[in-house]
């Protein structure tokens, strides 16, 4: 029954245009790891420092990988360290803060409603229990306001800044991050989740040159399995790697790092710079012609790989619109908007992004197609 249910999803993939903006399609090569006997490998511990015996192999697996960080993010083993056992980015995050400043420590970050994450310190997320936090967003013209985060950070002094977000359409200045980092003596850590693919791909600033930790899943842009990757400076990451394991998991799983290894080596081939700097180039041409449809798209357009659109205008909620969309065979998020009067479950926004249907080869022309049909689809 289970076989034949991952059949039939794999059907939908394959029949659907996808333009959720955090989700991709993995290669084969990915597929294969992540099916791999691997699975069958506990691992606790670092590597070369396991609890359990016959680690040989995947304590090469996970050097192997680690290396491959160092190569795609183009940065040095003498500044900085990685560790990729983090099951996921919600866990990634978590560590971070742990080892970085503790429970209780004073975080500033972007805020859920203005395009954050729930491990931005959102009050149902752990790391809103956890964790001191204060938020900053975005203006009414939907751009972030550095001053204005500086003022915030001034006041509240600090131990961590975290730039970074899940539906932010334009690009982070991490430099501005940095000074304002520095103003108040607080780390700076990047969450660069959704954009890493195109850090790699050389399609977005990289945070490396201005931040202290670095965080980011690997199945969005970057095109890999489900699981996440901290980079951190030396003498941060110590702490970091204790809130990994023991503090917040139990043994890594091999497969999914094996997973993340393969998507990595992708990611130095030529063809990856390409499709990068093509998901932005469709994100462009799909955010000008919905505009020029007359949707109201926040900030006014994209400098990324994903959008946000107020879909009040056309008397409809996130949700009704999303319904409608997938009825059609197109499938998207539904998302809040910065200063939102609705609810999350029923918010007055819909999120897209191009990092799939990019994979499948579609272009600047398919993306003009895409848009007059949305047109169509929620306006008649």
């Amino acid at each position: 029954m289970i076989k034949q249910l991952i059949k039939k999803e794999a059907a939908r993939q394959r029949r659907v245009i996808n333009l959720v903006p955090s989700e991709n399609y993995a290669s084969k090569d990915v597929l294969t790891a992540l099916g791999s006997p691997l699975t069958n490998k506990y691992a606790e511990g670092k590597s070369r420092q396991r609890y359990y015996f016959g680690n040989e192999v995947v304590d090469q697996i996970e050097d192997r990988v680690k290396e491959l960080v160092y190569k795609v993010f183009k940065i040095s083993p003498k500044r900085w360290d990685v560790n990729v056992q983090p099951y996921s980015g919600s866990i990634a995050n978590l560590a971070a803060y742990l080892g970085a400043v503790g429970p209780g420590g004073r975080i500033l970050a972007m805020s859920l409603e203005h395009g954050g994450h729930l491990t931005h310190g959102h009050p149902v997320s752990w790391s809103g229990k956890l964790f001191n936090f204060r938020h900053y967003g975005v203006g009414r013209d939907g751009f972030i306001d550095y001053d204005e985060v500086g003022e915030i950070a001034r006041k509240f002094k600090p131990k961590l800044i975290v730039c970074g977000a899940s539906a932010y359409p334009r690009k982070f200045d991490f430099k501005k991050f940095r000074k304002i980092a520095d103003s108040v003596g607080a780390l700076l850590m990047a969450d660069i989740a959704h954009i890493a693919g195109l850090v790699v791909g050389d399609a977005h600033p990289s945070p490396f040159p201005y931040a202290d930790i670095v965080t980011t899943t690997t199945q969005k842009t970057l095109r890999g399995p489900r699981g996440a990757i901290i980079v951190a400076k030396k003498e941060l990451m110590d702490g970091i790697d204790k809130a990994v394991f023991p503090g917040l998991q139990g043994g890594p799983q091999i497969h999914t790092i094996a997973a993340i290894g393969v998507c990595l080596e992708e990611a130095l081939r030529p063809s990856f710079k390409k499709y990068a700097k093509q998901t932005v180039a469709n994100a462009k041409a799909l955010a000008t012609e919905l505009k020029k449809l007359g949707f109201k798209l926040i900030s006014g357009g994209t400098d990324n790989h994903l959008m946000l659109i107020d879909v009040t205008p056309l008397g409809l909620t996130g949700k009704v619109a999303g319904e409608r969309l997938e009825r059609a065979g197109i499938i998207v998020n539904k998302n809040m908007i910065p200063y939102d009067t609705r609810k999350p479950w029923d918010p007055s926004g819909i999120r897209l992004g191009t990092p799939a249907v990019t994979t499948q080869g579609m272009k600047e022309r398919d993306m003009i197609r895409v848009a007059r049909k949305i047109k169509i689809i929620l306006t008649q």
